[in-house]
């Protein structure tokens, strides 16, 4: 599983929004999507998600902890990172390698959802029509994935539909 954060932002007349935080499978299917405060932490979110997850959980720089990493593990779940510049015990190239190709996907799915469903601009008054606009974007991914899905890259929207 894949966990990041997005920025939804609200009515253009307020200063506040939302963080998105998406849980994505290994192929680009989100299975799982939580809103907190935007200036609200991101490892609150993630104990929204921890009930559904099992093995690995790859994040971003945003959820390196390793109070949390060991707490994570109680739970069975083993939690990737990327590693800042001036940490020590870097781990290997390869694996380093894999888990930044890991991550360009969960980047697809946010490019997506930001650029073809326009999931950042919502601008709803009210928790209601936030919700209410915010479900059925998720939902065409999810469709979209779907109808993709014997392609060699089902990520691949643009051919779904001509303009």
């Amino acid at each position: 599983m894949l966990l990041n954060t997005l920025v939804i932002q609200t009515f253009p007349s307020t200063d506040y929004g939302f963080h998105g935080h998406l849980l994505v499978t290994q192929t680009g299917i989100i299975t799982g999507f939580c809103l907190t405060a935007a200036n609200g932490s991101e490892r609150e979110a993630l104990w929204d998600f921890v009930p559904s997850i099992k093995g690995l959980l790859i994040g971003d720089k945003g959820y390196l902890s390793a109070p949390l990493k060991a707490e994570l593990q109680q739970y069975g779940i083993q939690l990737a990172t990327p590693c800042r510049s001036n940490m020590q015990d870097l781990p290997s190239p390869n694996y380093l390698k894999l888990l930044q190709r890991t991550r360009r996907l969960l980047e697809t799915v946010i490019g997506q959802l930001s650029e073809r469903f326009s999931i950042e601009k919502l601008w709803p008054r009210d928790l209601w029509h936030l919700i209410s606009r915010l479900n059925p974007k998720l939902l065409a991914h999810t469709v979209c994935y779907w109808l993709n899905r014997h392609s060699p890259d089902p990520l691949q929207f643009q051919f779904l539909v001509s303009p």
